[in-house]
């Protein structure tokens, strides 16, 4: 079964926003001692984690390997925050600002792939990542405005 007549591209980049994410958070929680923020973390670093391997089965299809990469522009704010962050006096507000624009990105990305015709199994994997990932987003949000 191949997905041949349709561009994966918007998944794989979907994909690679979601690993650098998972990467972010990663870092995000080793650089933070908050063990209530580490329990957000862990959260968002496992709903990526399943919305990843949701995905990866139709790369995999269309392409024969699995997508690996990060997105660049994840990897350019986790650099980013990294500098500000030894700058900052809070650095926890430093990082959930920067995770809450990642999250911005993964939906941006959510809503890209969805616009794009897609294998209707894909589609309907993107509908439920979508909420799941409306959620990581707002729990952010929520985050930020608390630690602002």
């Amino acid at each position: 079964m191949t997905h041949s007549n349709y561009d994966m591209s918007p998944v794989k980049d979907l994909i690679r926003v979601l690993n650098g994410g998972v990467e972010f958070y990663t870092q995000a929680k080793k650089k933070l001692d908050s063990t209530n923020l580490n329990r957000v973390f862990d959260q968002m670093i496992a709903d990526k984690a399943q919305a990843i391997s949701d995905l990866q089965p139709f790369v995999f299809v269309d392409e024969g390997t699995v997508e690996t990469d990060t997105a660049t522009s994840v990897d350019i704010r986790e650099s980013y925050t990294k500098v500000i962050g030894v700058l900052s006096t809070d650095k926890a507000h430093t990082y959930i600002s920067q995770l809450e624009e990642v999250e911005d990105k993964v939906l941006d990305k959510l809503d890209k792939a969805l616009s794009e015709p897609l294998p209707p199994k894909c589609k309907s994997a993107l509908l439920q990542i979508q909420s799941r990932m409306q959620v990581c987003h707002d729990q952010m949000k929520q985050l930020q405005e608390l630690t602002a």
